[in-house]
């Protein structure tokens, strides 16, 4: 039985690589990273929080992916998050999705600049899921220590393609960027992502508010 280092009784594991298209370019670089680097993780003997992705599904669902539903991951990027699942032993796999804050690299923040430089942005129009404000997620991070250990889907309520979330983030006042739907193909992206990819859980995790409303708490945080 290995023992928990002194001073860790938990390991919140948020490290990954994300880079989803320079992992189709690197895929040693993202396994170092999110496989062997869990398995390091998973030595220490604490019990292990690991942040995983919507990108371990194909798309090809059209009704909220739950737990028990198969991975078949499509990417570089999703296969090895998948791998790193597998290397938790003792501890709770949390997928959750498109996720953004105030601060750090992400999808709003991304827009927002954007946003500041162009009259109009292209934005993928055929990729439907929930974007998850990271507050929202730690908030029931918490609660699902208190279940038993597993695999848990926790992503805001409600859903949307990626051009319908940018125009979200362009409804505030004042803002005159607009956005042009494309597809996929159009966008260059070296990999591919999956078309639909909802999560809801089947195992009780923690419900979250409408992605709308984790929006608005971020740009008001940002403002």
């Amino acid at each position: 039985m290995r023992t928990v280092p002194e001073g860790y009784d938990l390991v919140l594991h948020a490290a990954a690589w994300t880079d989803v298209d320079g992992a189709e370019a690197n895929a040693s670089g993202a396994e170092a990273v999110n496989v062997l680097g869990t398995r390091n993780i998973a030595a220490s003997g604490a019990p292990v929080v690991y942040f995983s992705t919507d990108y371990v599904f194909d798309g090809e669902k059209r009704e909220p992916y739950l737990e028990s539903d198969e991975p078949r991951p499509m990417s570089v990027y999703g296969r090895t998050k998948l791998a790193g699942e597998r290397e938790i032993r003792d501890g709770w796999v949390v997928r959750s999705s498109w996720l953004f804050a105030p601060v750090g690299h992400n999808f709003v923040r991304t827009m927002l600049r954007l946003g500041a430089e162009r009259d109009e942005i292209s934005v993928v129009d055929d990729q439907r899921g929930s974007p998850t404000f990271v507050a929202h997620l730690a908030t029931a991070t918490r609660a699902i220590l208190d279940l038993p250990y597993g695999v848990y889907h926790v992503a805001a309520d409600g859903d949307c393609t990626w051009a319908g979330f940018a125009e979200a983030v362009f409804a505030a006042p004042g803002s005159a960027t607009r956005v042009r739907r494309i597809t996929p193909a159009a966008s260059g992206a070296a990999a591919p992502r999956p078309a639909y990819s909802v999560l809801r859980s089947e195992n009780g995790a923690p419900t979250l508010p409408d992605w709308r409303d984790g929006l608005r708490d971020c740009l008001s945080r940002m403002a």
